[in-house]
């Protein structure tokens, strides 16, 4: 083992707590991958639900008393060190973002089709931010929603790390977009594009009389018959966030979307991103015209994980929260 390389792990379910910086080997790509230098790193959601293996079903896939994997986060930004002998794409020097499993480390081995070139006027932290957040708003819109230029869209949790994305890209795509966030992330949301803007400690979004052609819900407090009330006829309700359960949820209520869409005229559903090459191209040409950008709300050393992962677990973060990998890590 090469000293001084390290990575943040779990070797067991639990709380951040449980989250070790600790020595680890230096990976070595396969031949369709590159070896990724990480400057900077993103915390999601996803990564406390690995951290903690809830819902319990999800232990059937990533272990059952303790992870299979213990490497966590998704999200990087860095410069290629190494590439593999069937990578077209990159070579060493590149700066590339993107998304694959073990991104608090050092060092990270990714798929080719995982990355793309991090445009030159954003910081790698501003890329870091955006992969999977930015991923679940395009694929949300475009490929779940259908989203039409003109369309009325709401979103729910707007101030957070997807529906910041979510606002921008809808207005790209031609939307009228309507936030729903907490009373001081009011002019913050109308700053980022929506035309209008709902306190829900004021007022409840599900009883405004109002219709939209697609709500995208990164919350997921509301039963889906209270969202049907605002969606048009052949409206289109997506979600992509809810509250966490230990034993079922949010999958109960994924599932119960999906169920409910062969018995009414509206499309319910749950989704979650893919990355794709193509997709995190788009992205970077956002990011380079500056049409699109991230909003970053705090930075940690990747050493300190445990703390932005605590801060993150308390949904107040507006936008999104990154770990800076390199000095004083």
């Amino acid at each position: 083992m090469r000293p001084g390389l390290k990575a943040i792990l779990f070797r067991e379910y639990g709380g951040p707590e449980l989250l070790e910086w600790a020595e680890t080997e230096k990976p070595v790509p396969g031949p369709e991958q590159i070896l990724v230098r990480v400057r900077a790193a993103a915390v999601n959601p996803l990564d406390w639900h690995f951290l903690r293996g809830t819902p319990y079903g999800f232990r059937l896939g990533i272990g059952l008393s303790k992870p299979r994997d213990p490497r966590l986060g998704m999200d990087f930004a860095g410069e290629v060190e190494a590439a593999g002998s069937r990578v077209t794409r990159f070579q060493p020097g590149d700066e590339v973002f993107g998304g694959d499993r073990g991104a608090y480390a050092e060092y990270l081995c990714v798929p080719e089709k995982a990355a793309a070139r991090k445009p030159a006027n954003v910081t790698f932290e501003q890329a870091a931010a955006t992969p999977v957040a930015g991923l679940t708003a395009m694929q949300a819109l475009r490929d779940y929603g259908k989203l039409q230029p003109g369309h009325a869209v709401l979103v729910h949790g707007a101030s957070g790390g997807v529906g910041t994305f979510v606002i921008q890209e809808a207005k790209q795509l031609g939307a009228r977009v309507t936030a729903v966030c907490s009373t001081r992330n009011l002019d913050l949301v109308r700053d980022l594009g929506a035309e209008s803007a709902i306190d829900y400690k004021r007022e409840d979004f599900t009883k405004s009389g109002r219709r939209f052609d697609l709500i995208v819900d990164c919350v997921g407090d509301h039963s889906l018959a209270d969202c049907r009330r605002v969606l048009g006829r052949h409206g289109r309700y997506v979600m992509v966030g809810a509250p966490p359960g230990r034993w079922v949820s949010p999958m109960d209520k994924a599932i119960a979307a999906r169920l409910l869409s062969i018995f009414v005229p509206q499309t319910m559903t749950w989704m979650s991103a893919k990355m794709r090459a193509d997709d995190l191209n788009v992205l970077a040409g956002w990011l380079a015209s500056g049409a699109v950008m991230p909003l970053l709300d705090r930075t940690w050393p990747i050493a300190k994980a445990a703390e932005a992962i605590r801060y993150v677990e308390t949904r107040r973060a507006r936008g999104k929260v990154v770990l800076v990998a390199g000095a004083g890590s």
